[in-house]
């Protein structure tokens, strides 16, 4: 059975710019107007998370947003044993590449339902096979 490496792209998503009082995180007073995504300017707790940055699974899964991680679940769990979903959103910007023998994405919108809620691009790529003893 192949074997896979498994990450997680903030694609799309806004994390501000993390403020604290000491130790307690200050968050902003209109943050969902803003736009802003809770999780990701809590970030790792001394800077906010940005679009690029990226997570492996399942080693990152505590640093993820329960409702994110819950989102990407059934995908993680597809593509993980080697299914390929075939549509390709041609033309868009979550147009996904599909190679089972290398690299397959998938783009997954966080359930958050205002301004806030983030993409992320989930990569799965495939390792090498280990050699028959």
């Amino acid at each position: 059975m192949a074997r896979y490496k498994i990450e997680f792209e903030i694609m799309e998503g806004k994390g501000g710019q993390l403020k604290k009082d000491g130790k307690r995180i200050i968050l902003p007073p209109d943050i969902v107007q803003q736009g802003i995504c809770e999780w990701m300017y809590r970030g790792d707790g001394q800077s906010s998370y940005q679009a690029g940055q990226r997570f492996a699974y399942p080693r990152d899964i505590g640093k993820l947003c329960p409702w994110l991680l819950g989102s990407l679940q059934n995908f993680i769990q597809a593509l993980g044993h080697g299914a390929v979903l075939d549509w390709t959103y041609e033309g868009t910007p979550y147009e996904k590449t599909i190679d089972p023998d290398a690299i397959t994405t998938e783009f997954i919108r966080c359930p958050d339902p205002t301004s806030a809620g983030i993409v992320v691009k989930l990569i799965r790529t495939r390792l090498p096979d280990h050699p028959k003893a």
